[in-house]
């Protein structure tokens, strides 16, 4: 079961406007630059499916979860589980995924990725180490 209380959350501050950073975050086309090459499936509507797929290390996956809440270029939120946790398919094995994003002075933006829940501690530290440079690498495509 996943453990809830198990969180990492990022914020950074983007050169660029709500629009440019919601585009980013929701656009499949981009998602899959800054995914490793994953195809996103959805239409981003409340309660309806998201599926993540691609191939990873010769892998093949199919990622899925739903879409709990959408309030544009504001929050977006998605249950989440992966192959790769190693844990069934079940609701209390999915994670919970949000996007926060807020005015700030002069065109910026500050963006928030959250997420909760993570199978054990080993894939929790593995996601937490890996946070900065992922949304670092997000932030660039976002001011581009």
């Amino acid at each position: 079961m996943m453990n809830h209380n198990l969180v990492v959350s990022k914020s950074v501050i983007v050169y660029a406007n709500r629009n440019r950073v919601w585009e980013v975050l929701t656009n499949p086309q981009i998602i899959k630059e800054y995914l490793f090459g994953t195809e996103t499936i959805t239409d981003w509507k409340v309660g309806s499916e998201i599926i993540f797929q691609g191939d990873y290390d010769g892998h093949q996956y199919k990622d899925h979860g739903v879409i709990t809440e959408n309030i544009p270029t504001t929050k977006l939120s998605y249950s989440y589980w992966s192959g790769f946790s190693g844990m069934e398919d079940k609701p209390e094995n999915y994670s919970k995924v949000t996007y926060l994003l807020a005015d700030k002075r002069n065109n910026q933006t500050e963006f928030t990725w959250i997420q909760e829940g993570y199978a054990n501690e080993e894939v929790y530290q593995h996601s937490k180490s890996g946070m900065d440079e992922f949304i670092e690498s997000i932030k660039l495509i976002m001011e581009r």
